[in-house]
């Protein structure tokens, strides 16, 4: 940088070069992965982090720093929504037309300011460093300005400012102040049935760091041997649950690194389990999982037919997801098979299976606590989309199992749309040669499962991803 470009010095302020900050520029390149190529975070942190760590050393950047990163990226993209709103109340411009990189080092300063326990004057010292390094002194000077703004309120505070009061706008007062768009909070709400404390209660909680929860996958790990794990816990539900309760690093965990056992959210193994144990007339031989990737359920679903003697057979259209099932797969205890095949277009002779679980693309609105960004990357526009292909999904699933089988139909979503809906309306087609089944005795001892027949997890009141679940078995 020239002397010219940095202007005059002032009197006893000798100009400082900005430092580069690795845990902050890590922050910021992952967002702008998130932004500029629809990136999902917990896959482009995990490099971001190797790379730091190799380039800066250990001494450089340690534990802290990954753990600092990682809450400055996932708080981030959490209170987007809230951040936003606090800095339009800053910027004399509407914000889009303040350039994406600038908002993104204004959210971070603003995370580091209302979100976390960084003193003041480091929080914004540290933003303004970085916006010199990665976008100049002029717009840094503008992150300044605006930062120091926001400094003049802790986050309580900004709230009272930016939500609209409840009792005017209840939807759009959980929005701003739990930092989800307008028409998922309505969506989640028509879900819940109503109830305010309900809601608030399951938008805190996607607001939440998950814990990692692993499965120990049958005949080739067991719960004993992860419990052995620092910080490791059971599991609520699953009896193949372990959580590391303090945030444990699972590629340290031996039984994962040599893909023994997983890292799957205990509503995604319920999900499996209630499938499995399901009762069936006749033989019980023959599995299909029609949807499989990346192959959590699909691996629990393959160990749990190899103690029966039955095969599953695991099917993916996408063939790089279908290399993912393979690789959860190597080693199952049994026989089984992964093609990459269209579930619409489904290869298998009709009635060929006795269970068969359809996982359904869909939009994600139960994972929120792991994917924070789909929550602001969706749209109501996309529940159009997803439907023919859920419905599609599910026909299949029924023309693929045996009269007597059982069929799964689950989802990672609670929308209405996406779960009872797509169920109710595949069902008038069949009339009375199929007949949902009541799938809460089979998550056993799982509380709190409704008037039933299917299954609604969720993440405030069982700690899991929001699954649904119906159960389905053909009678004719």
């Amino acid at each position: 940088m020239s002397e010219q470009s940095r202007g005059p010095r002032k009197p006893g302020k000798p100009y400082r070069r900005p430092t580069k900050d690795p845990v902050r520029m890590l922050a910021f390149e992952a967002l702008r992965a998130v932004d500029e190529r629809d990136a999902y975070a917990n896959l482009v942190l995990p490099p971001l982090l190797r790379k730091a760590r190799e380039k800066e050393g250990p001494d450089k950047f340690d534990g802290r720093d990954a753990a600092l990163a990682t809450e400055l990226v996932y708080g981030t993209l959490r209170w987007q929504g809230t951040y936003d709103a606090v800095i339009a109340e800053c910027v004399d411009r509407p914000l889009r037309e303040v350039d994406p990189p600038v908002l993104d080092v204004l959210s971070l300063g603003a995370h580091q300011l209302l979100g976390t326990r960084i003193p003041t004057h480091a929080a914004v010292s540290a933003s303004v460093d970085l916006a010199r390094v990665v976008l100049g002194d002029g717009r840094a000077k503008f992150v300044n300005a605006v930062l120091r703004k926001i400094a003049q309120h802790d986050l309580d505070g900004w709230l009272e400012r930016v939500a609209p009061p409840y009792d005017d706008d209840p939807e759009d007062h959980l929005a701003v102040v739990h930092s989800h768009p307008r028409w998922v909070v309505s969506a989640l709400w028509d879900s819940l049935g109503g109830g305010r404390a309900g809601i608030e209660d399951l938008l805190e909680a996607d607001n939440e760091r998950p814990e990692v929860t692993l499965v120990a996958r049958p005949g080739r790990a067991t719960t004993e041997e992860l419990l052995r794990e620092e910080s490791a816990v059971p599991g609520r539900w699953s009896p193949y649950a372990v959580r590391l309760a303090e945030g444990g690093e699972p590629g340290a965990v031996d039984a994962v690194r040599e893909g023994r056992a997983g890292v799957q959210d205990e509503g995604s193994q319920l999900v499996a389990l209630a499938l499995a144990n399901a009762p069936l007339d006749g033989p019980d031989k023959a599995w299909l999982d029609g949807c499989a990737g990346p192959g959590g359920k699909a691996a629990l679903l393959a160990a749990l037919a190899a103690e029966r003697g039955a095969v599953l057979l695991a099917s993916e259209k996408q063939p790089h997801r279908a290399g993912l099932v393979a690789k959860a797969l190597n080693g199952n205890p049994g026989p089984y098979q992964v093609i990459a095949a269209d579930g619409t277009r489904p290869p298998w002779r009709p009635g060929s299976f006795d269970r068969v679980l359809m996982d359904v693309p869909c939009t994600g609105l139960g994972a929120l606590r792991r994917r924070p960004e789909a929550r602001w990357r969706r749209r109501p526009e996309d529940l159009d989309g997803f439907a023919p292909l859920q419905r599609a999904l599910l026909r299949t699933a029924l023309e693929s199992v045996r009269v007597g089988g059982v069929v799964g139909y689950a989802t990672c979503s609670p929308h209405l749309a996406e779960t009872r809906a797509v169920v109710e309306d595949v069902l008038k087609q069949y009339g009375d040669t199929a007949d949902l089944i009541d799938a809460r005795p089979l998550l056993e001892g799982v509380s709190a499962l409704g008037e039933g027949p299917d299954v609604q997890l969720w993440p405030h009141v069982h700690g899991t991803d929001a699954m649904y679940l119906a159960l389905i078995r053909r009678t004719g």
